[in-house]
């Protein structure tokens, strides 16, 4: 592919941390090392064979502001909220919760034959839609469709478009792609990304070279690890003998300033006050 492609800016090593009541994840955003890559504002990977790690789960608790992206690749997570929605989203499954002006809900996994794993990100809102209605857009594993190549790469589009496959996630103000690649040993994957927008994969299982250009195999990067790449109009990935499974995500860029409390993602900290408050006063869900 010609064009410009996409250097590796830097690598970050997921951190272990505990959320909620007691879930054990691995954080590659939001932490000390690494705030937020705008417009994404946190991204976690649990995966866990003892149920110890994340039954607790997460009881009933608010958001503002933001967006949560869960997506599951073994196990359940059953959830309800505070605007009547409930239900369980297994593996495979995709829920993009748009918490806009305030939502209280409660995520509580649930084992499927001793497995337990899935992401979470949040994505940023625009500080116009900040106050928006919550809505949801739940996908299930059926719905999301593959791009399937002769060389047996897969790629499961979840936002976006690769490869001629469009995803079923649609009208996000990020103007996201989401993607779930396989790549097998010895093969290459080329993704097209829009000028000025953030652009990262997740690795998660097996190792490849990314940020490929013609001249090198990339920057190589063993499971697990974040991916962060510079400006460019595609990026390259190439697995010389290992296979790999990654997640590539890309989005617009806000340019806005960001007060950010737990789950409160505002523009200013007036915001976040009036967030704290309007939870106390019972007037948090409109």
């Amino acid at each position: 592919m010609n064009g410009q492609p996409r250097k590796v800016d830097r690598i970050i090593t997921p951190q272990a941390v505990t959320e909620g009541a007691g879930v054990k994840l691995k954080r590659s955003i939001a932490t000390r090392t690494l705030d937020y890559v705008d417009p994404f504002l946190l991204f976690d990977h649990f995966a866990s064979d003892n149920p110890a790690d994340y039954l607790a789960g997460f009881p009933m608790h608010p958001h503002r502001g933001i967006e949560t992206v869960t997506y599951m690749l073994a196990g359940a997570v059953r959830h309800r909220d505070s605007i009547g929605n409930s239900g369980t989203i297994e593996g495979g499954d995709v829920q993009w919760m748009t918490a806009g002006g305030g939502i209280l809900h409660e995520e509580m996994p649930e084992p499927r034959n001793g497995k337990m794993a899935g992401f979470q990100l949040w994505v940023n809102l625009p500080a116009r839609l900040k106050m928006m209605a919550p809505r949801y857009q739940e996908i299930r594993a059926d719905e999301i469709p593959v791009a399937a190549r002769d060389d047996g790469t897969a790629i499961r589009v979840i936002a976006g478009r690769s490869h001629g496959v469009h995803g079923p996630v649609t009208e996000i103000a990020a103007e996201p792609t989401y993607l779930d690649v396989t790549l097998p040993p010895n093969t290459s994957f080329h993704q097209p990304v829009e000028m000025g927008h953030t652009a990262l994969a997740y690795v998660f299982e097996g190792s490849a070279g990314f940020g490929v250009a013609p001249q090198d195999d990339g920057s190589p990067a063993r499971h697990p690890a974040l991916i962060i790449f510079e400006d460019g109009d595609h990026v390259a990935v190439r697995t010389t003998e290992s296979a790999a499974r990654f997640l590539f995500i890309s989005g617009a860029p806000l340019y806005e300033s960001i007060a950010r409390y737990g789950p409160f993602v505002m523009n200013t900290r007036e915001e976040i006050l009036q967030a704290l408050k309007d939870l106390q006063d019972g007037t948090f869900v409109r």
